[in-house]
């Protein structure tokens, strides 16, 4: 252990006498950790050093900042994983030096940069090198990179939010060669400050939002258009009274103060603050102005944007339901979500309509485009659905009708859409759809399943081809369990396909929490925020609140489907779990044979599934009941099968196993009960 240890310091003497240090530069949160080598080279004692990158600048003149900032962000546009310049740096004693800097790109899951690692080496031997450096061409090239930097990183600035990130990002100050920046937008009669980029700026926060008049140095640039260049900012806080003690706290030396104009009209202000600069050059100044109107053009464009898009969403938010009805023993829930930087408004919908007799329609859809005709024909759209669906009508007769009424429209457009009638009394939901994603079922035990839902045409283009034939599929919806539908933009991106897309939905109900409004949160931002799909979403998450019955006398309910074989085991092994923690334990084998031989009997001589209850019922004797409900109303026949044949027998072990049994009709079927009574100790 101890040779080990003298190894590793022997080789950090080693690289720091030749002039070879280390650096971990965090490209999100801009901090930087040098080694005693990286100081060294720099000429930098350990107690200067804070651990950013803005801390540089007493060493690196702000030109060799631009190039070796230029080097990193070339780097990470293109694609590459290292990149290596040369840069010229300041000596304690005044003299200048060449370093290089050697680096790799670290990216995430993503491929975003989040770091860079290399090496910091004194390159003074590379005589060729510096002497090729001439100052007056490393002075405009050090401009032209600046600009072209700035000009790069704001053209991916589609909004206000992105041209601040670029301003306050790791690089921003680098940008401009400053050591901080303030920027403002004009809001009325005030100038608002939206981004204070730097470690002293924070102080100006009382000053966020103030009169928009001539007592700041930054509005009156503002109110006069001509940019004020500050080569003493103490001298400044003389005449503005009101900074005195800011600028006594920032202990900066100079600032330039530039308005900001597009289209003859003063948007905003520019604040850039320096330290160790006593004056401006010609050209310093020129940078700082056309810098400026780089900026503005860039926030013109980006305001805009917002303004549409906020009234894109506005009329979109007009369209959709204000709220959803109460429905009795169910929670609903809602959610729509704009596509990421989309300023098109989209055709996605949802709809939960009260329907005679206590029942409710749930609708999902989405018409064709992303424009305000696509969000014009969606409103027309959903209010037919919802006065067809009011009127009474089955499913598939709303759809058809909806088709219909798109069709006479005067429009070119189509329509997905997924429409179900749920009775919250029994559970039963029918649905059906039309071009659009089946819905999906949680149920008790937590599996998740896509129901088999045959779809017709899409609307509109139904009733072009004349087919308008919408099949029409019975679900059915125990205590406890959760129905979701959704609109593609959940499930579909350009990266991926809709059944991956669903088994993914499938993975993250089947993980999300009970209640549906958590759960709707829940599937938003594991799936929507997280892909940052470019397609709205509409969400709707409908559960039917669970029955346990009482203390004195629980109850549970399963759902069995037919096509599900771990189903009829998985039921058999809740019968047994909860009859023991019931106190009846006892039983728990007659039970379970019961309810095999009657859920039998359901999955193979009916069509459907079938739902199993089990309850406690009030005694004396102390007794539980076995229900079996299925969808036919022909009622079970007692048999007297031979002595080889190899069925008929299973209402012989009902009746040999259970105290008692019946059959009772149902709406829509009928229900199979049987009791087991347990003698008191």
């Amino acid at each position: 252990m101890t040779s080990a240890k003298k190894t590793s310091v022997d080789v950090e003497q080693c690289l720091l006498l030749t002039g070879v240090g280390g650096f971990d530069w965090d490209l999100r949160t801009g901090a930087l950790g040098l080694d005693a080598g990286s100081l060294a080279v720099l000429d930098l004692r350990p107690e200067e050093f804070n651990g950013r990158v803005t801390c540089l600048t007493r060493r690196i003149p702000p030109e060799e900042a631009v190039r070796i900032n230029y080097a990193v962000t070339e780097a990470v546009a293109s694609g590459t994983d290292r990149y290596g310049v040369y840069f010229r740096a300041r000596r304690r004693d005044g003299t200048i030096h060449l370093g290089h800097a050697r680096g790799r790109i670290v990216r995430d899951g993503e491929g975003r940069a989040v770091r860079v690692l290399g090496v910091l080496r004194s390159a003074s031997d590379d005589g060729a090198e510096l002497a090729a450096i001439d100052p007056r061409e490393e002075r405009r090239q050090g401009i032209a990179l600046m600009v072209q930097g700035t000009t790069q990183a704001l053209s991916r600035a589609v909004t206000v939010d992105d041209v601040v990130a670029v301003l306050s990002g790791a690089s921003g100050l680098d940008r401009f060669a400053a050591d901080g920046l303030v920027l403002g937008l004009v809001e009325g009669d005030k100038l608002k400050l939206i981004a204070l980029v730097g470690q002293t700026m924070q102080a100006l926060d009382e000053l966020k939002l103030h009169k928009f008049d001539e007592s700041q140095p930054l509005a009156e640039a503002v109110m006069t258009r001509q940019p004020r260049f500050v080569a003493s900012l103490p001298d400044l806080a003389r005449r503005f009274t009101r900074l005195r003690p800011y600028i006594e706290h920032m202990r900066l030396d100079s600032a330039a103060f530039l308005p900001l104009v597009a289209q003859d009209r003063a948007i905003g202000g520019l604040g850039l603050f320096y330290r160790g600069r006593k004056d401006f050059t010609d050209a310093d100044r020129n940078l700082c102005i056309g810098l400026s109107g780089i900026v503005a053009q860039s926030l013109q464009r980006a305001m805009l944007f917002d303004e549409e898009r906020d009234l894109a969403r506005s009329l979109q938010a007009t369209m959709l339901p204000r709220g959803v009805p109460a429905v009795a023993d169910c929670e609903v829930a809602v959610r729509y979500h704009a596509a990421w930087g989309g300023r098109d408004v989209g055709g996605d919908f949802y709809d939960v309509v009260a329907l005679p007799r206590g029942r409710i329609g749930l609708v999902v859809g989405d018409v064709q485009g992303h424009d305000t005709h696509a969000a014009a024909i969606m409103g027309q759209l959903r209010i037919a659905l919802r006065a067809f669906a009011g009127e009474g009508h089955p499913p598939s007769t709303v759809l058809s009708r909806a088709s219909r009424f798109l069709a006479e429209l005067d429009t070119e457009r189509f329509a997905t859409c997924t429409y179900a009638q749920f009775d919250p009394a029994t559970g039963i939901v029918r649905a059906v759809r039309a071009g659009h994603l089946p819905p999906l079922l949680r149920h008790v035990d937590g599996r998740v399943g896509v129901p088999r839902v045959p779809g017709g045409l899409p609307l509109g283009l139904a009733t072009e081809f004349g087919m308008e034939d919408f099949p029409e599929v019975r679900l059915d919806l125990v205590p406890g369990e959760t129905m979701v539908l959704c609109t593609d933009g959940l499930v579909e991106d350009a990266a991926l396909d809709v059944d991956t897309g669903m088994a993914n939905l499938a993975d993250v109900m089947r993980e999300g929490p009970e209640r549906a409004e958590a759960l709707a949160d829940h599937l938003s931002q594991a799936l929507w925020q997280r892909w940052g799909t470019s397609d709205d979403v509409a969400l709707l998450v409908l559960r039917r609140m669970p029955d346990p019955g009482t203390p004195q006398e629980p109850r549970i309910h399963r759902y069995v489907h037919q096509a599900d074989p771990e189903g009829l085991a998985d039921a058999r092994a809740a019968l047994r779990e909860h009859l023991a923690s019931w106190g009846f334990g006892a039983v728990a084998d007659d039970v379970e044979v019961a309810a095999g031989e009657l859920l039998v009997n359901a999955l193979v001589h009916t069509d459907g599934g079938a739902i199993l209850t089990l309850e406690v019922l009030s005694g004396p004797p102390r007794r539980v009941r076995l229900w079996v409900k299925d969808r036919s109303s022909d009622r079970p026949r007692r048999r007297s099968p031979a002595e080889t044949a190899t069925s008929g027998r299973g209402l012989l072990l009902v009746e040999a196993v259970a105290s008692c049994w019946g059959v009772e009709p149902r709406g829509e079927g009928k229900a199979v009960w049987c009791d087991f009574a347990v003698a008191d100790a």
